[in-house]
């Protein structure tokens, strides 16, 4: 399965994007900007193709999805929550797009990981991160 996430509004707060299945839309994203020095904690992740794998977070007590091999971060995930101050360089999905966050996080946080749990039985999943 591959994914895309195809970022559009990058602002020193936060990062918008667009997160595809295929061709298919499939929900809005809110990161914390990419920087060119990484600052603990409120720096989003390189543009880049990562693989992603479903394990347990013990952070959330639950399986995850996380992606691997990130340079310079560890313990990415794609997970729900409303606004860059929710993550520490995570991606955070959501069904609807405000200027500054996004809302129905846990609807299309669980909506994507039942297709992503799906796809992971049966191939890889990568996800390629573009910037604007």
């Amino acid at each position: 399965m591959d994914l895309t996430l195809q970022r559009k509004k990058i602002t020193d707060r936060f990062c918008m994007g667009n997160l595809y299945i295929g061709e298919k839309f499939e929900c809005y994203t809110i990161e914390d900007p990419p920087r060119e020095m990484k600052i603990p904690g409120i720096t989003g992740i390189q543009a880049g193709e990562y693989r992603i794998i479903i394990d347990f977070s013990e952070r959330f007590k639950r399986l995850m999805p996380l992606l691997l091999d990130v340079p310079d971060f560890e313990g990415i995930r794609i997970h729900a929550g409303n606004s860059a101050i929710e993550t520490s360089g995570c991606i955070l999905v959501g069904m609807i797009e405000k200027e500054d966050h996004v809302e129905k996080s846990r609807v299309a946080f669980n909506r994507l990981f039942r297709k992503l749990v799906t796809a992971n039985e049966q191939e890889k999943i990568w996800i390629e991160v573009i910037d604007p």
